[in-house]
């Protein structure tokens, strides 16, 4: 670039400054935005989140995938339904993670043990689980899967802990 449009060093470093400057405003805003999330939050950044304790996980095997559902029942548990799934190492016995929320509410959380880490809840040739899972409030599922009702959680304020149980077939 040619320097003759500038009449001192002192104005161009001004001109570089100031966009620099910008950015680094810009880019020190975004992790204001989830102040007090713990590190290794999963999904769209955001202020709100919810600490998922997963509990009785098998193995350290592939990942616990988290997936939220707003507060729709016909979206549940339905391609596409979810808001977004995210995803963090597994580790035996107890994995501690948190996901972030559009906004504080109700929802609903389903999660797998994606021990093979393939990104898919994979299913028996018989279309049973063949791998762990859980939802928000630990509902029964012998007899199939839980009722809508049965998995909302209302997260009333941003820190908030849900224990989930991971339930192996």
């Amino acid at each position: 670039m040619p320097l003759a449009p500038f009449r001192s060093m002192g104005a161009l470093a001004h001109r570089l400054t100031t966009p620099l400057l910008m950015i680094a405003a810009m880019g020190a805003a975004a992790p204001a935005m989830a102040e007090g999330a713990p590190a290794g939050c999963t999904g769209p950044v955001s202020p709100h989140w919810i600490n998922v304790v997963v509990e009785d996980v098998r193995n350290d095997n592939g990942q616990i995938a988290i997936t939220l559902y707003a507060d729709d029942s016909s979206k549940f548990l339905v391609k596409h339904g979810s808001l977004y799934v995210g995803r963090t190492k597994a580790v035996a016995g107890t994995t501690n993670t948190c996901i972030y929320l559009p906004k504080n509410g109700v929802w609903v959380l389903a999660l797998y043990h994606d021990e093979n880490a393939n990104g898919k809840f994979d299913l028996t040739s018989f279309k049973m689980p063949a791998e762990g899972y859980g939802f928000s409030n630990n509902p029964p599922t012998l007899l199939g899967l839980p009722t809508f009702n049965s998995v909302r959680i209302n997260i009333a304020r941003d820190g908030m802990t849900s224990h989930i149980k991971m339930k192996y077939p």
